[in-house]
């Protein structure tokens, strides 16, 4: 009877710890491993725990009592930013889905996530009704009445019967614009717009807590474009945005540096630099927000139509100067590269013979390279004697690589003879294409 006691003492932490699992079955099950779980708070995807998927595509999780509420993700492949799948987990119930690529998700158990998924069948089933009926470009107003006495019903009756309920937040949060009278569809979906954020509460914690603000936000802001004026349009819809959000500085935050890092990554410097200049920047330095600030202010700074940030140039023993003082040139290249970089060994001596034959008073380059070796940059240079070189001592910890904002070799930047940056090639074919171009190619005979 002892030993049976001091064996159910033994497993008495697990038995009080774990209270609800996570289970779910992939297909075909060959092309699954692992699954990570992560609890999404407004500002990052906090790591729960891991499982490994066994063959037959089947795994389990157990999550203990020190598991709150709230919106979890859960990740099956690489990248993680890919695949992945959100849900609702309320504290109280087992979770249990089949997935597969084709279908995505369905939850076999949880109360919460099959009513969001019956709620949201629901409504793109009647979406798809709306469609319909502008689409068919007839006017039959008992016909465009019942739709929408439908899509009216069919809200109410999710929001009671989930009332209590952590999905209710999101449902409440999705109640759709119901026009009172017919409208034509120009009109329905400028009111789709002006509505848009009425029923989304910015400061709603279990909101914050999933990806549903982030989303709803940033679809605003991409969905609700006029392609003739497309950047104002962006701006007014950031505007627009900024204002519903309300006074929710970290949601904020959070949605801004998404949508900046959205815009940057699609090469759109105007409305990056605008979320900077008008929302991000401040919101980054009331919070000393560094990771931000030493993103966005390095791409402002080399944006195209700046002036070049300024460096120093040793000429020679005798003599140095800097960028900005440099005069003898209509264009200049800065390459930034280095010597144990295999495409930058491939480029560099293309771009040497590309400006071989071209006055110095067109086109001067200045190589900056990215080193930790003096001594190897110091025999390689010699092979290329058309450059004005720069020893970038530290790497990837170098000044001149920060400002410019610099994340791989090689790095090209046109500037004209104000030094302003005026364009920034991909490659060595992207360097000549533009030189090419405009015709500045001229023998230094």
């Amino acid at each position: 009877m002892k030993k049976n006691f001091l064996f159910i003492l033994t497993f008495l932490p697990t038995l009080l710890l774990a209270q609800h699992t996570i289970s779910g079955s992939f297909s075909p099950a060959k092309e699954y491993k692992f699954a990570f779980l992560y609890r999404v708070t407004p500002n990052a995807a906090t790591f729960i725990t891991n499982a490994d998927v066994s063959s037959d595509g089947t795994f389990k999780m157990a999550l203990d009592k020190s598991i709150v509420s709230g919106t979890f993700r859960l990740v099956y492949a690489q990248p993680q930013e890919d695949n992945y799948f959100d849900f609702i987990y309320n504290g109280k119930e087992d979770i249990a889905f089949d997935f597969n690529k084709n279908d995505g998700v369905k939850f076999t158990t949880s109360s919460e996530n099959k009513m969001y998924a019956s709620y949201n069948k629901s409504i793109a089933l009647i979406n798809q009704s709306i469609r319909n009926y502008y689409g068919s470009q007839k006017v039959d107003k008992d016909g465009y009445k019942s739709i929408f006495a439908i899509l009216s019903k069919t809200q109410n009756e999710f929001e009671k019967a989930s009332k209590g309920m952590l999905v209710n937040h999101f449902i409440k949060a999705c109640r759709p614009y119901i026009p009172s009278v017919h409208e034509d569809v120009t009109t329905f979906s400028n009111n789709i717009k002006n509505y848009y954020f009425t029923n989304i509460d910015f400061s709603d914690d279990a909101l914050q807590n999933s990806n549903f603000l982030i989303k709803n936000a940033t679809s605003y802001v991409y969905g609700f474009v006029d392609r003739n004026v497309l950047n104002a349009s962006y701006k007014e819809n950031i505007d627009v945005a900024v204002k519903a959000i309300g006074n929710n500085p970290k949601v904020k935050k959070t949605i801004l540096d998404i949508m900046w890092r959205k815009f940057a990554e699609t090469g759109n410097e105007s409305i990056a630099n605008y979320i900077t200049d008008n929302y991000l920047l401040d919101l980054a330095k009331a919070d000393q927000d560094r990771k931000i600030m030493d993103a966005i202010v390095p791409f402002k700074n080399i944006s195209l139509g700046k002036v070049a940030p300024d460096f120093d140039i040793t000429l020679n023993i005798n003599e140095s100067t800097k960028l900005s003082a440099l005069d003898s040139s209509e264009n200049y290249i800065l390459v930034f590269w280095s010597t144990n970089c295999s495409h930058c060994l491939e480029e560099v001596p293309q771009l040497e013979d590309y400006i071989k034959p071209i006055a110095k008073e067109k086109i001067l380059v200045i190589a900056i390279a990215l080193e930790n070796d003096k001594a190897r940059w110091d025999e390689m240079i010699t092979d290329f004697p058309e450059f004005i070189h720069v020893f970038g001592e530290g790497k990837w910890n170098n000044e001149i690589g920060d400002n410019y904002n610099i994340s791989g070799t090689p790095s090209y930047f046109i500037l004209n003879s104000n030094k302003e940056i005026v364009a920034k090639p991909y490659d060595i074919t992207s360097v000549k294409n533009y030189f090419d171009s405009r015709q500045v190619k001229t023998s230094k005979e």
